[in-house]
Order: structure tokens, then C-alpha cells, then sequence
């Protein structure tokens, strides 16, 4: 990147994330926000709602971003880039259509979008597509002038993001008990989705087979893994797994889930297992929830021990990585040539989310993409 560190002819940085509720009375009206239009009862909600409970009706979400909000802006200021920075959510206040208002009425034009999910999937990358297109349709009605959105690309394998992962399992490894810590597996975690959207994912070209959404968690482990050989001297085996898995069960979804996998790991005599949460940018509720508490626990009933290594959060070196892309994405904008920065073997992802990219279900308007309506 160029000395001048120059964002044009973006003169905005957007975070948008999925939001979550700050108090037990936010729990059920969050919920209903996540599921609308798919009809489940008030008292359902309630019972789904009981992990948000347990912790006093808090998700970390919105104080972890709160805190990556902090941690990009000091990086953007310490460097010299002078590009403000704002923050709207899909689920939850402050609100993606009311951030992109005030991005208006602030006379923001061309706006940046980083979205806290780094991998290629419907759910993470496409939907936040059709919430930005929605709330440019708000706008639009309102008679706002809109602004061009761009998304920032996947960042996976950027190592700013892959590098404090190695960083926390190597540590997560020293605090395992001496005598079974060369023989400790790692579980990669990610969010498990339905099969069908696993194989949609990415381009056209990456369907069929868990498409982009395997591909990519399984270049970023294959990573990690050679850099914690790289510093421990130690070879530890390790998968892909999921965890979080909702909707019907008859439906189909990524599998093995945590849990089963603790229990075929002790099973097989495996002396320790290593939690690293890779699909997450932040320690939030399904971290939290699924990792801290109902894996820790299988782990405890089985009697082996466990430990879970740390999201990346607002670490410095993902501050910077999200710098480095916002130039990275400038620098292509104004036409000059640029060497993307990525770790494994796929290389950098696109720029801009081609047709038929994460297709969903029923077709819906997306901004930020080749085939949004707001060009």
C-alpha cells in the first residue's frame, strides 16, 4: 500500500453486524426480530431465549463491537487514514436503515461495508446484502439520496484475522495439562448450515459439495494448524466441526456437531481437545453458550479435558487487517494494480459477489453485489 494513505472514493467505513439484546426485556422482541416471517409462537421464543437468560438477557455482541468500533478507529487515526467509522446491526439497535440515515444526513456518499462474518454463505455474507438493499429502499421512499455501497471481501484468510487464531490455540495448548498436551486434537468450530446452503455458497463455480463455506474453514485450518506445528513442534490432529445447529431437525445441516465429536474423540482415546472457534470474529453468545457451557460441560461429563481458544475480537492486527483492506479495496477502485494479502492455498476472494453467489431461497433484491439494483 502507498505511503498517503488514501480511502478515496470511499468516505466511509460501515460495521455491520447482527445485534443482540442488552437487557432480559430486549430477549424476546430481538428474537422476534431474528425470526420474522417464519411464524414461531411468543413462547417458543421464550424457550429459545433461555441462553440469553442464563446470562442475565446480555449478548456480548454489541460491547465486542463496541470495542472493535474503538479498536479500528485508533488504528485508522494512529495511521493516518482519515476515514470515519459507523456502526448498524440487522437485529438489533442501533439499526442498519437508522446508521445508513445518519450516514446520509451526514453527507457520506460512497460507503464501505465490513461485515463481522468472514467466510462465503447465505446467512453471512448474501442476507446482509438484502438488509443493506432494504434499507436503501427505506431511504429511497423517504426521498434521502442514496449512497454506493460497497462490501469489503471475505477476509478468512487475511492474516490479521488468522493470526491471533494461532496465537490463541498455541496458548489454549500451554494450558492444557503438560502430560496430554502433545496429544490433544483440535476441533475447528464454525456455524453449522443446512447442507443446501452449505453447497450454494460462494460462486456458481465453488457449488455442489459444501461449496465455499467447507472450503474456506478448511484452508483457514489447515493453516492454523502448520503454524502451531511451525511453533510447538508438535503435528496435532485436527477437524472441521460445527456447532449451533437450529431449525427442523429433519432438515439436513453441517456436521459432526461439537458434542458428538468430544464423544467420538474420548472414545477414541484422545487425551485432550483444543475448542478453536474459527468461523467467529468475536466471543458472542454461541461462543459463549455452545462452546463455554453445553460443550465444556459434555467435556466435563466425559472426563476430558477441554480448553477454547479466543476470536480474534478487536485485536490490533485485525484492526490493521481491516485497514489494509479498505485500501486494498481503494486502490482497485481508483484502477490501480494491488496484490491482495491472503494465507492458504485459495488465494483472496472476490471484490464483488457475482450473480448466483449464495443464492436464497426465494430471490430477494441484494445491494453490494453484481447484481444489485442500487448500482
Amino acid at each position: 500500500m502507498p505511503d498517503v494513505l488514501d480511502a478515496s472514493p470511499y468516505d466511509s467505513l460501515l460495521l455491520l453486524s447482527f445485534g443482540g439484546p442488552e437487557g432480559p426485556d430486549d430477549v424476546v422482541p430481538f428474537l422476534e426480530n431474528v425470526t420474522r416471517g417464519r411464524g414461531i409462537p411468543k413462547e417458543r421464543l421464550k424457550e429459545v431465549g433461555q441462553h440469553y437468560f442464563l446470562f442475565g438477557g446480555v449478548s456480548p455482541i454489541n460491547d465486542q463491537n463496541r470495542a472493535l468500533l474503538d479498536a479500528l478507529r485508533k488504528d485508522f487515526a494512529e495511521h493516518g487514514l482519515d476515514l470515519p467509522v459507523y456502526w448498524g446491526n440487522r437485529n438489533w439497535a442501533p439499526y442498519l436503515t437508522d446508521t445508513l440515515r445518519e450516514m446520509v444526513r451526514d453527507g457520506r456518499r460512497r460507503v464501505l461495508v465490513l461485515a463481522t462474518s468472514a467466510y462465503a454463505s447465505y446467512s453471512g455474507c448474501r442476507q446482509y446484502r438484502e438488509n443493506l438493499a432494504d434499507a436503501l429502499a427505506a431511504l429511497e421512499a423517504e426521498g434521502l439520496e442514496l449512497p454506493r455501497i460497497d462490501k469489503l471481501r471475505h477476509y478468512f484468510n487475511h492474516p490479521g484475522f488468522v493470526e491471533p487464531m494461532v496465537d490463541g490455540v498455541v496458548r489454549s495448548l500451554a494450558e492444557l495439562p503438560e502430560e496430554v498436551r502433545d496429544g490433544a486434537h483440535i476441533a475447528f468450530c464454525t456455524h453449522s448450515i443446512p447442507d443446501s446452503a452449505a453447497d450454494t455458497s460462494g460462486p456458481v463455480e465453488d457449488h455442489g459439495d459444501g461449496g465455499a463455506y467447507v472450503r474456506q474453514h478448511l484452508d483457514v485450518g489447515q493453516v492454523i494448524a502448520d503454524a502451531v506445528r511451525e511453533r510447538t513442534g508438535v503435528d496435532h490432529p485436527w477437524q472441521l466441526v460445527y456447532q449451533s445447529r437450529s431449525g427442523a431437525p429433519h432438515i439436513p445441516w453441517l456436521e459432526p456437531d461439537i458434542c458428538d465429536h468430544l464423544e467420538e474423540r474420548h472414545a477414541a482415546g484422545v487425551p485432550a481437545v483444543v475448542m478453536a472457534p474459527i468461523g467467529f470474529v468475536s466471543d458472542h453468545m454461541e461462543v459463549l453458550y455452545d462452546l463455554d457451557t453445553e460443550a465444556t460441560a459434555k467435556a466435563r461429563e466425559l472426563g476430558l479435558p477441554v480448553r477454547r481458544s479466543a476470536t480474534v475480537g478487536a485485536d490490533p492486527r485485525f484492526a490493521a487487517a481491516v485497514r489494509d483492506l479498505v485500501l486494498e479495496r481503494a486502490a482497485v477502485e481508483q484502477g490501480r494494480d494491488v496484490a491482495p494479502c491472503a494465507l492458504g492455498a485459495l488465494g483472496a476472494s472476490h471484490n464483488l459477489c457475482p450473480v448466483g453467489c449464495c443464492p436464497a431461497r426465494a430471490p430477494r433484491p441484494a445491494a453490494a453485489g453484481a447484481d444489485s439494483p442500487y448500482a
